[in-house]
This record gives C-alpha cells, structure tokens and sequence, in this order.
C-alpha cells in the first residue's frame, strides 16, 4: 500500500511540475510571441534622430518613423515593440535576431545591401551642414583642414570621407548627434554634417543655441528604407505591403504632413 501511494505522490509531483513549466513558458513568450492573435515584432531604433525619433522625459517614443511603423502594424495586423538602443546596438540586434526590425533613419546604401535587406524608400534625404550662425561657412570647401563633426557609422561619416578622405583627421565621429552638437557648441569642432531633417529640426528646436544650416550640392540624395534581417523574405514582405497601403490610403502623407509641414 505505502509503494502505492508513493508511486501516486511521484505521479502528482510529475503532472504538477509539467503545468507549473507549462504555463511558465505561455507566460514569458518571445519577441515574436502572438498576443490576442497577433504577431509582436521587436522594433530597434536610434530615438537621438528628430523628428524620426526621440524620446519624451517619460521615456516614450515619438517620431515620424515611429508613427510610420506603428500605421503599418496596423494595416498588416501584428503589434510591434519598439525600443530605442542606439545606433550601432540597432544594427547589432538585427545582426543577431534580437531585434526584427531597425528603423531610424537608415540610408538604403550598397554596402548595407550587401548585409541587410531593405523595404522600398520612404523617404529622400541629403546631408546638410550645421554651423554656428556667426560661422564662415558657405560650402565644403570651408572645412577643408577643420574639424568636422558626424554621427559614427551614418552617411554623413560616409559622406565626409567621400570628400576630404578616409585618413582625414579633423573627423571627428559620435556616438549621437547631440554629443556632436555639445562640441560644436563649446568649439571643439567647427561643424557637423548630418541629415538635412535632422539638423534642421536642432536649428528649429533649439532658437537658443544660434545654429544655422549650409547647403552644398555636391551631397546626394539619399533614401530612407526600414531594415530586416537579410534573407528575412516574409517580414519584408509584409512591411512593403504596410507601406503601400498607408500610400494608397493617405496615412502616410498625414504622418509626413505632421512632422514636415512647411
């Protein structure tokens, strides 16, 4: 009799460990776990790019991008997850399957082709210079022999090696363009070359810090896409989809309006 219940305590033990792991397992889910029926994908993201990104002091995501993919989520129906972990971090998560989706601002190049895939354009760009507004400068040509500021890792590294060269040394990257506005606030570089939306809305958002923008024409015009994994066929899929749709149904023109308006 007592083998007998002991052969039941253990068969009780056994059933209640397996509901226990279970449940546990249902509970935690994964990045890509269905909620209410739909799909949650990790969105990794910059959020130091206004408008495409930034973030409020409560700690929210706001920005063109931001609402761009969320208006996508809902077209195609799954949930995303956005959470801002820097420039290269971004790439890393990608790179690595942390992360499903990077989106900030990303210039659709050759060489990032050759590593990620990217949805159809969503937006034109160029590279603009910030300046001081008692600067000099009127075009590249006056920052030859300066130090040069840029975001490391973004066509506007990319765009003042192109020029002045990759052995350069007045170039000067950061890990983030309000790191690179510090210093060319306390002069410790003469200008910073970064995308025109963004150095823009730092002359805008910020009257106080005397900033001015030069153009140059020898920059080209860039496009933004929305990054995958590379070989990640469905998602991209689905994301160029999203993105048609809110074309056709004009959300994407009332995003663009909001952050864009002349």
């Amino acid at each position: 009799m007592k083998k007998v219940k002991l052969a039941i305590f253990v068969l009780l033990l056994i059933i209640g460990s397996l509901s226990l792991f279970g449940c546990g397992a249902s509970d935690k889910g994964d990045d890509n776990s269905n909620t209410g029926g739909e799909k949650t994908y990790k969105v990794v993201t910059d959020a130091t790019f206004p408008p495409f990104e930034s973030t409020l002091p409560s700690g929210e995501i706001v920005g063109f991008d931001i609402d761009l993919i969320k208006a996508i989520a809902e077209v195609q129906g799954f949930k995303v997850d956005i959470q801002h972990v820097g420039w290269q971090p971004m790439l890393n998560a990608i790179d690595n399957g942390k992360g499903d989706i990077a989106i900030a601002g990303i210039t659709i190049d050759e060489e990032r082709k050759q590593k990620y895939d990217f949805t159809e354009p969503y937006f034109d760009a160029t590279q603009y210079i910030l300046v001081p507004e008692n600067s000099n400068v009127k075009s590249l040509d006056d920052l030859q022999g300066q130090n040069i500021g840029f975001q490391s890792g973004t066509t506007g590294e990319k765009a003042v090696q192109k020029i002045f060269g990759k052995d350069y040394k007045g170039a000067k990257g950061y890990e983030d363009l309000p790191a690179a506005v510090n210093d060319l606030l306390t002069g410790r570089i003469v200008a910073i070359v970064g995308d025109n939306a963004v150095v823009g809305e730092f002359v805008k958002k910020y009257p106080d810090k005397k900033l001015k923008v030069v153009k140059d024409d020898r920059f080209e015009v860039e496009h933004y896409g929305i990054m995958v994994k590379k070989g990640n066929t469905e998602l991209l899929k689905q994301l160029n989809e999203g993105l048609k749709k809110i074309k056709e149904n004009g959300k994407y023109q009332e995003i663009k309006n909001k952050y864009f308006a002349e």
